[in-house]
């Protein structure tokens, strides 16, 4: 079964490289969703999916039980989760005022900083 998730993310995964891969900066930004949301796939994979009992001692064990839910990819899961959202927050604000400020998104027309020249044109060394 495992096999078939792997090959699931892997797919998924593809789709994700392509789209960071375009010339549209939505589709790049999609992309970094799609990759984001793989890499927690991969990490859910890697702690063990399955019917586990969850990670809840009861009052008085010092250790969890041996079949217990592993909760250190849940936690790594959910922190991933957070700066995942967060990264795709910041760079859809950026592609706003990008295309505010200019008026197109892609990225072959984005070459203000290439007009004004090399700032090192007029140094002599």
């Amino acid at each position: 079964m495992n096999l078939i998730y792997s090959a699931g993310i892997a797919a998924a995964m593809g789709c994700g490289l392509f789209l960071l891969l375009s010339r549209q900066v939505m589709r790049m930004v999609f992309g970094v969703m799609l990759l984001s949301a793989c890499v927690n796939l991969t990490i859910f994979l890697a702690g063990r999916i399955g019917p586990n009992p969850p990670p809840v001692m009861q009052a008085g064990e010092t250790v969890l039980q041996a079949d217990a839910a592993n909760p250190l990819p849940q936690a790594l899961v959910l922190t991933a989760i957070v700066i995942g959202f967060s990264l795709v927050a910041f760079v859809a604000a950026l592609a706003l005022q990008t295309y505010r400020t200019i008026g197109t998104l892609d990225s072959r027309e984005l070459n203000q900083a290439e007009k004004l020249g090399s700032p090192n044109a007029g140094e002599e060394r």
